[in-house]
């Protein structure tokens, strides 16, 4: 074979084809990417961190008003829809923002009781939120309140220090601080577009999370559903099942037969709504019915007297100011902020989490950090207007959207019912059973054991699957963050696993083809005389290079061990197309490669480097050492075809070996 330089950057190599006979294939040139400064660098990585959706790029060529405009549109996302709000959209909002204020409000009820916090602020925490949601959020179909995970969390984490019987005004002062660093959080991530950090939550711990986290839930309420009065504070299984039977004598019949009838009925509803998604109305209205209908027999028979506890009076008014509440220090400061940092980021994961499901079935965007941003400042001005921990809720998203909501104003008409509530309804709710309050948990919480998911995990995935666990047994052992705790940590060792032991594929050449393939994979592929060919598939760091040192060195060694055909191994291919950068202990460990294997006359050949690798690599090859032009190339085919005619046999007797190499 014999190379033609050319001034251009083609080369042509002429090859020995299977008949005898030869051709040329084009051999085209590696070249370095355009020059960039280092701030332009710089910028570019910034700009691809924070700003991957290219926000501004709607403000190009556009006059000054229309950025005008389109800025106000991008900061309150209100503006975008309002202008072009009309009576047929209002009635569709209507019908849904009724919906799901029928499920609201004894749901908020229901988690202020899960949160250890006053069950009226379930109701403000469905008022105020919602309000400030509909300017600042981006979904049409989020549906904005208390949710069980987020009150699960603040109640056990703050009951660890403080008692919220013994110390009720103490416990509500650091749920409301909690609430208010946990909205600092939020909208900090969306105004610095930090967003990516709660992508360490991963499909599996979620999964895991949220179902354990719904199994200590549930267990919790047995407490309403039992009648027992002195219950454990501590969320783990093992304390709570110690207490339900140390307790037996505490138990009520009475209770426990009302709380049979109610939790039958909405199971029961639950169950026609997710096997006839039209009649989702029936799962909506079950839970005020059963608030109704259990009011209505506790009134009538005294409820109190047969051993039946209510709920009791609650005040009447809107959302009372509560800045004055709000520690910003003394000892108790630490706690509000790492509780507000958890219940922050569940939150927020599930928020963004219930609005991009929905957006995707409508075929409209949600933007992520928009969505913090709007979370982040409704939790700020709740923790002012007596609120606790808000977020966007599944069941009551799901709701709205079966109900036909079409934009947010929904949420406006949620939060008006919920403020005629506070205003006239709420001596109706004296007599409502704390039974029922459980009942209702229980049967929201039930949809959050995603047993089908479990299971698709399990055949994709072993770890994912193991991470999942760790979740959902961390939580119901142990606590519900630690059990988070767990699982992320699981999830980081992976991806270090993953870094400090990349994957290496030795490739072989598919006969007939140009195409080269993992041996290991495709049976049909043969080793190439004369030639390691490996895939690097991971970015080249400090963290990896000993590894790949060491990998690379024993498959050479291998190799050499082995003549095949009676050639020896002289070059060392590495295809470089997945590995998107480099750094200066990777550009190290091509130098260190270079001196090891000239030493056993073997020499490296790059494939396909990317424009950061490339432009490293000659950076730190001032010497034209181990970066030369000509082990430089674009496909594995052309760096074989290139190199073959330079291949030295053992014995030159024997017969030359040949393979195929398609024009």
């Amino acid at each position: 074979m014999e190379r033609n330089n050319s001034s251009t950057q083609t080369d042509f190599v002429e090859v020995t084809l299977e008949e005898g006979t030869s051709g040329f294939i084009k051999v085209h040139k590696v070249v370095p990417p355009p020059y960039k400064s280092s701030f332009q660098k710089f910028f570019a990585k910034v700009k691809e961190i924070l700003f991957p959706d290219d926000p501004f790029r709607q403000f190009k060529g556009e006059p000054l008003q229309r950025k005008l405009i389109l800025g106000a549109q991008y900061l309150f996302p209100v503006l975008q829809w309002a202008p072009t709000y009309n009576l047929k959209l209002f009635k569709s909002d209507l019908i849904s923002g009724l919906t799901i204020a029928s499920l609201a409000i004894p749901q908020g009820i229901s988690y202020a009781k899960l949160a250890n916090v006053p069950p009226i602020l379930g109701l403000y925490s469905s008022f105020v939120p919602p309000l400030v949601y509909v300017v600042l959020g981006s979904s049409m179909d989020l549906a904005v309140g208390p949710v069980s995970i987020a009150s699960l969390v603040l109640g056990s984490m703050i009951s660890e220090e403080v008692s919220p019987t013994a110390q009720p005004d103490l416990f509500l002062q650091v749920a409301l601080t909690s609430t208010f660093f946990a909205g600092i959080f939020q909208s900090a991530l969306g105004i610095l577009r930090l967003g990516f950090i709660i992508d360490f939550l991963s499909k599996a711990i979620l999964i895991g999370f949220m179902g354990g986290s719904a199994v200590i839930v549930g267990l919790q309420q047995l407490k309403g559903l039992l009648g027992i009065t002195h219950f454990t504070n501590k969320m783990a299984l093992v304390p709570v099942m110690s207490s339900v039977f140390n307790n037996i004598d505490e138990w009520s019949w009475q209770t426990i037969v009302m709380a049979i009838c109610f939790l039958v009925f909405l199971l029961a509803a639950r169950h026609v709504s997710i096997k006839k998604p039209e009649l989702f109305w029936v799962s909506a209205g079950a839970p005020l019915v059963s608030v109704i209908i259990s009011t209505a027999v506790s009134f009538a028979i005294k409820a109190q007297r047969h051993g039946i506890s209510v709920i009791g009076k609650l005040p009447r008014g809107v959302n009372p100011p509560s800045a004055d509440k709000l520690l910003f220090r003394g000892d108790h400061l630490a706690l509000a902020i790492k509780t507000g940092l958890i219940t922050g980021i569940l939150s927020l994961t599930e928020g963004i989490a219930v609005g991009r499901t929905f957006a995707t079935m409508r075929n409209y965007k949600v933007d992520g950090n928009k969505e913090m941003m709007a979370i982040g400042f409704m939790n700020v001005v709740g923790s002012t207007t007596s609120c606790y921990v808000t977020t966007g809720s599944f069941s009551r998203s799901a709701i709205n959207h079966n109900a036909g909501a079409r934009t947010a104003m929904s949420n406006v008409v949620m939060s008006v019912t919920v403020l005629v509530t506070l205003l006239f309804l709420m001596p109706l709710f004296q007599y409502t059973p704390n039974v029922i309050l459980g009942a209702i948990i229980i049967s929201a919480v039930i949809g959050l054991i995603d047993i089908h998911s479990a299971c698709l995990i399990w055949k994709i995935d072993k770890f994912d699957f193991v991470v999942m666990l760790a979740a959902f047994f961390g939580v119901i052992f142990i606590s519900v963050q630690m059990g988070l705790v767990i699982s992320v940590a699981l999830s980081v060792l992976r991806i270090l696993l993953q870094i400090t032991r990349p994957k290496i594929v030795m490739l072989g050449n598919i006969p007939a083809t140009n195409i080269y393939r993992n041996l290991h994979h495709y049976k049909e592929a043969i080793r190439v005389p004369g030639f390691l060919i490996l895939r690097i598939k991971a970015p080249i760091n400090f963290a990896n290079i000993t590894y790949l040192n060491e990998r690379i060195y024993r498959w050479v060694e291998e190799e050499q061990a082995t003549l095949k055909e009676n050639i020896c191994l002289q070059f060392l291919i590495l295809d470089m197309s997945a590995v998107s950068t480099i750094d200066t202990s990777g550009v190290s460990l091509f130098k260190d490669l270079k001196n090891a294997l000239t030493m056993k006359g073997v020499s490296i050949v790059l494939v396909n480097p990317v424009a950061e690798v490339i432009d490293k690599l000659q950076k730190s090859d001032d010497a034209n050492d181990f970066i030369r032009a000509e082990y430089l190339f674009l496909t594995v085919g052309e760096a074989v075809a290139s190199l073959s005619s330079t291949i030295k046999r053992q014995t030159p007797t024997v017969q030359d070996a040949r393979w195929d190499i398609p024009l």
